[in-house]
């Protein structure tokens, strides 16, 4: 129920149009206010309010509740697909039976993140916007 979730602010490479993509598909979605984002490589960011350095943001995925409290990697994307109205997906990824796979999939994502992004990320940023400009329609 997202009247008793906690607002979620994601913190996102936007240097990576894979992220971005991501960020677009989640930013159609939020609902009721809950969901965030800021890019670290903006002036929006703050490591020192935060307590993420630019280095581990960019290392994972982090998201901060509305209390301050800090998630990061696979542990975030349930979170995030909860408050984007995506029930779906935030089951699948909330599944303890695979959470090991989904950790060990973002940590080799993580990693590689630029090498996949750049062969992979055009083609979903261009994808996501197409399908956003033809809601708009």
């Amino acid at each position: 129920m997202a009247s008793d979730l906690q607002k979620l602010t994601l913190f996102y490479d936007g240097a990576c149009p894979l992220c971005q993509a991501e960020i677009l598909f989640l930013s159609d979605r939020r609902q009721a206010g809950l969901l965030d984002f800021i890019d670290i490589h903006s002036d929006q960011y703050d490591p020192a309010k935060v307590g993420v350095s630019c280095e581990q943001a960019l290392a994972a995925m982090y998201g901060q509740f509305a209390d301050g409290s800090l998630i990061q990697g696979a542990a975030v994307f349930p979170e995030a697909y909860r408050r984007a109205n995506l029930p779906f997906l935030a089951w699948l990824f909330s599944r303890k039976s695979l959470q090991p796979i989904l950790q060990a999939a973002y940590q080799v994502f993580a990693k590689n993140r630029h090498a996949i992004s750049a062969a992979l990320g055009p083609t979903a940023l261009r994808w996501v916007r197409k399908k956003r400009d033809l809601s708009a329609s």
